[in-house]
């Protein structure tokens, strides 16, 4: 809810084709990105959680400079219920600087909101003090070509390839070659931002096969009454998460200020599921 001098609030930015898309905009965040080396005007789409402070105090000044700086983009705002509210009084609370820039807001529940021809965005709500979303991005399969069999068969490169890893069937010398036999479907990455919530369904839902769960940590296991009273994960529980989801990673992060040191919350995790590290402010995960 704090932060250190360690750590900062919440933001979380996956970078993709082109795509920088922002999960929560604590406090400070601006200048976060600014020594991570990203631009403000980068970022393409902001997908809050929840509308606590630790959460979103970085959104005002994030859109000033994304003003200041003729983002050219609409700038595509997600959230929970009252988002829309939210946003709109937030905006009307200061004087805006170089007000033409296009902001999108859309409120998400329990869906896919957003499906293009590469990847997807979904939302599912888990259990908060306010209304509270997790997000999954799935990136939709690709195909890999076969290289073995097109070789046999003698179909040199050119036209052909680009129909059959379209998914197209195609004629070569008079005989029909199926793209299912051509090319291999390979499965799209799943990643999963899961903040602020108790241990529920949804958490294991939305991380089922994700490549990388991002989680809440708030407390040690000797807190759960804690975390469940104020409605947060523990080490263990989020382990648990992604060892029911079958997760192939685990990232922890929002600690509590109390934790000076947070190894012990990293082999609690470690103790249900290896695969666990402990996030640093500006730390990088490749997927």
């Amino acid at each position: 809810m704090m932060p250190t001098a360690e750590r900062n609030h919440p933001a979380v930015v996956l970078t993709w084709e082109g795509e920088n898309m922002l999960f929560d905009c604590g406090e400070n965040t601006q200048r976060q990105l600014r020594i991570a080396g990203i631009s403000p005007t980068a970022i393409t789409k902001i997908l809050i959680t929840h509308w606590h402070g630790d959460h979103i105090l970085g959104l005002p000044g994030l859109i000033q400079s994304m003003m200041g700086s003729n983002y050219s983009r609409v700038l595509e705002i997600y959230g929970p219920k009252f988002t829309k509210k939210n946003v709109e009084h937030m905006l009307g609370s200061f004087a805006l600087q170089g007000a033409k820039m296009k902001i999108l807001v859309k409120e998400v529940h329990d869906s896919v909101f957003l499906a293009t021809k590469d990847f997807s965005l979904e939302a599912l709500p888990v259990k908060h003090s306010v209304p509270c979303v997790a997000y999954a991005f799935q990136e939709l399969p690709k195909r890999k070509m076969n290289l073995g069999m097109l070789k046999k068969l003698g179909i040199p490169h050119g036209p052909l390839f680009g129909k059959l890893q379209r998914g197209e069937d195609v004629v070569f010398n008079g005989k029909k070659v199926a793209a299912k036999k051509a090319t291999i479907l390979v499965p799209g990455k799943r990643v999963v931002y899961l903040t602020d919530t108790s241990l529920v369904e949804n958490c294991y839902k939305i991380a089922k096969n994700a490549d990388v769960l991002v989680s809440e940590s708030t407390y040690a296991h000797m807190e759960e009454a804690k975390a469940k009273e104020k409605h947060h994960l523990t080490a263990g529980q989020a382990a648990l998460i992604a060892k029911k989801a079958k997760v192939k990673k685990l990232a922890l992060m929002h600690f509590s200020q109390r934790y000076k040191q947070v190894d012990g919350l990293l082999k609690e995790a470690q103790a249900v599921f290896k695969n666990t590290t402990a996030m640093n402010d500006f730390d990088i995960i490749i997927v």
